[in-house]
């Protein structure tokens, strides 16, 4: 062997110890920009969109007759808050109907949570006389049955 065995042996060792950990510290590098890429690709309105989808494809709604667009979509995290208009193909927008929608982000997947009816898109502004009121029975509920003393005398 020869006399500098050890301080050529002591040379190479940082040498090999720097390389394997300039590897390391690279694989969780790009680990982690994977994983931050693959988190904010859900954020975005299609992947809501394709959530309501899936919310409805259970219901016996024709979801090719109508066009669904995600008009606004709030993230917090892995929650959101998503309003979403419905209108008929070839249909005026003013024909249509907004939901607001609770998300949540379960298994990589869009959740719907909780559902609120915003009306039809053709609402009355705020402020707006309701064109409803004053209307016999304005008050009664939808469906409704009248009372017998307000319907008409059977003919015999």
């Amino acid at each position: 062997m020869p006399e500098n065995y050890d301080a050529l042996r002591w040379h190479r060792r940082p040498l090999c110890h720097s390389y394997n950990r300039i590897v390391r510290i690279g694989c969780i590098l790009l680990a982690l920009a994977a994983l931050a890429a693959c988190n904010r690709g859900n954020q975005s309105k299609d992947a809501i969109r394709q959530g309501v989808l899936d919310h409805l494809s259970g219901r016996s709604l024709n979801l090719a007759s109508m066009d669904v667009d995600v008009s606004s979509v709030q993230f917090s995290g892995d929650k959101a808050d998503a309003t979403v208009l419905f209108v008929p193909k070839g249909g005026n927008p003013s024909q249509g109907m907004t939901l607001h929608y609770q998300m949540q982000q379960k298994s990589g997947r869009w959740e719907v949570v909780g559902v609120q009816d915003a009306g039809h898109a053709g609402n009355v502004n705020p402020g707006s006389a309701n064109p409803h009121e004053g209307a016999p029975d304005a008050g009664a509920p939808h469906g409704a049955m009248p009372s017998p003393e307000d319907l008409p005398p059977a003919k015999k």
